[in-house]
């Protein structure tokens, strides 16, 4: 797991075996996860989204708490996957990180609550799974324009934008700012600690039963 420039963000580059009957590895290692993060993030739900060239999924966040974390792996063709900082107070708002994932390399990103999440698809068919951390809620689910210029994303060319109805109707984030709909940077970090000392707690009961 390697930190992005983004506090919560992290990148996982898995070891790929290769014989001559092809290849296998471990794209997730909840173990290595819960070392980062100092806690171990509950899985409630299995997303798999398919789409076609061009397709922009995102900028998509919930409200924290609980939020929603996502390890997102694409399994299937190549994606540009995104991570913004919505979160006010943050040291990177407004900032965002961007990372090709594809079905050569493997690689794995993990974002946690609180941070804006969009991707687009780069083959002519890209198939992606993300864990997250709590079930979909559309009341406390929120996008935010992937066009917004004051985030300047830098998008790939080549390939006409395709966006769900929704999606093209985000607010700026300026204007989710001004309708209070962005996460504060201080409930994430606070929710984040909380997640820790539990998970701490959690390790001292259990050390306590096996003595």
């Amino acid at each position: 797991m390697e930190p992005t420039g983004i506090d919560g963000a992290w990148m996982f580059t898995p070891r790929i075996l290769s014989d001559s009957r092809g290849s296998f590895l471990e794209w997730f290692r909840a173990g290595e996860l819960a070392a980062s993060l100092g806690y171990q993030p509950e899985v409630a739900q299995a997303n798999c989204s398919v789409s076609r060239r061009g397709v922009i999924r995102g900028i998509h966040f919930a409200d924290v708490p609980p939020g929603q974390a996502k390890y997102v792996v694409c399994v299937s063709g190549a994606i540009l996957d995104v991570i913004v900082d919505v979160r006010i107070g943050s040291p990177s708002y407004g900032r965002w990180e961007a990372m090709r994932l594809d079905d050569a390399s493997r690689c794995a990103v993990f974002l946690s609550e609180g941070l804006g999440h969009a991707f687009m698809a780069l083959s002519a068919e890209a198939t992606v799974v993300y864990l997250c951390s709590t079930a979909y809620a559309p009341g406390r689910e929120h996008s935010v324009d992937p066009f917004d210029p004051e985030i300047g994303i830098a998008w790939p060319a080549g390939a006409e934008p395709v966006l769900s109805g929704k999606d093209a109707a985000a607010p700026t984030l300026e204007q989710a700012k001004r309708d209070a709909m962005l996460p504060a940077y201080a409930d994430c970090t606070a929710y984040r600690d909380r997640l820790r000392r539990t998970a701490g707690g959690e390790h001292m009961a259990t050390s306590v039963q096996s003595e």
